[in-house]
């Protein structure tokens, strides 16, 4: 098998150069336009061989698309249309050309869907295998999403099921667990680990609702909405966007959407922490006033949900309505966070 080592920086570069458009290749740097009276958005993502993906549980297709997602989610998360991708990579000189080609191929598959570009990179030596990842898109300036635009009384929703990614973790790595489970069910929560969709799908169904309820914009014609992705976790979305406005909120238990196949195999404690703080399920936090959440929650259909409302002061807080459980003051430390011991 050919190694990076045996063709070099140039010759690795002759390879990947495929999964880009010719015509933005071989100068120093992109040009990407964008629509007049648009913001230029821009993410990175970097992710690291042993902490954000492993052979053990994620082909090299799989670690390519993951990586593709996490960056439209994040443009997702703002309200922008993606624009194209820049990729730099770290890579060991005894890794297999193959599967470099392999990761290229993923993020390929992922981008595809929605018409987005790889438009150029950098590849360094590195000892351990780095992916990163830039991704540009734009947005009407009216229409960015911000964390720090919910206000009291605004409606908290998810735009689909949280925990499912967590579960398809726990199954690659205990492969033992969900004996209850049919072999569908669990290559579907196994499919939404390897393969999340961001969701860009979102963004013209609140264009739509908006249209009608143009009454529901504020006076300087900024989006009455605040919002993020849940890729650390639906806890910690929710808890980042309350710091970011100075409000708080209240989380209802029961109102929370999991998988229905959760039922068949974990205690309902546990689904709870998976949907709280698993993470990497990749769907939109999003808090805005009532109308337009039921609105929004009818147009998405199942998965999404109204699971509570933004308060005064800054704790957030889940609640039981059926008073099983006390009431639980939510933090980030029981999610991942990079350096925590």
């Amino acid at each position: 098998m050919t190694k990076i080592k045996d063709i070099g920086e140039q010759g690795l570069l002759e390879r990947l150069q495929r999964f880009c458009p010719p015509e933005m290749i071989g100068d120093d740097a992109a040009v990407l336009g964008t629509t007049p009276g648009q913001s230029l958005v821009v993410t990175t993502d970097v992710l690291v061989d042993g902490v954000h993906f492993s052979n053990l549980t994620t082909s090299p297709e799989d670690a390519g698309w993951r990586a593709a997602a996490a960056n439209l989610s994040d443009l997702a998360a703002m309200g922008a249309s993606p624009l194209g991708i820049t990729v730099g990579l770290g890579l060991p000189g005894e890794l297999r050309v193959s599967w470099v080609e392999r990761l290229y191929q993923g993020m390929t598959e992922c981008l595809q869907k929605y018409n987005t570009p790889i438009v150029g990179g950098d590849v360094v030596r590195s000892p351990v295998t780095t992916l990163s990842i830039t991704a540009f898109g734009q947005v009407n300036p009216s229409q960015i999403i911000r964390r720090s635009a919910a206000v009291v009384g605004d409606a908290i929703v998810v735009t689909g099921v949280h925990g499912a990614s967590h579960a398809g973790l726990e199954l690659l790595l205990h492969p033992e667990l969900g004996q209850n489970l049919k072999d569908a069910e669990r290559t579907a929560l196994i499919g939404v680990h390897q393969r999340p969709q961001p969701r860009l799908d979102v963004l013209p169904i609140l264009c739509k609702i908006l249209t009608p309820n143009s009454r529901l914009l504020t006076p300087n014609s900024r989006l009455p909405i605040a919002g993020m992705d849940s890729s650390d976790g639906l806890a910690d979305a929710i808890i980042q966007i309350c710091r970011a406005s100075g409000v708080g909120a209240v989380l209802k238990h029961r109102q929370i959407p999991v998988p229905k196949t959760f039922n068949h195999w974990l205690p309902p404690e546990q689904a709870l922490q998976y949907a709280l703080y698993g993470g990497e399920d990749f769907e939109l936090v999003l808090c805005l006033p009532q109308e337009l959440a039921s609105a929004l929650v009818q147009h998405l259909g199942e998965g999404a949900a109204i699971v509570g409302k933004i308060t005064a002061g800054s704790t957030v807080i889940l609640h039981d309505e059926q008073k099983k459980f006390p009431d639980q003051v939510l933090n980030l430390s029981q999610g991942f966070q990079h350096f925590n011991s």
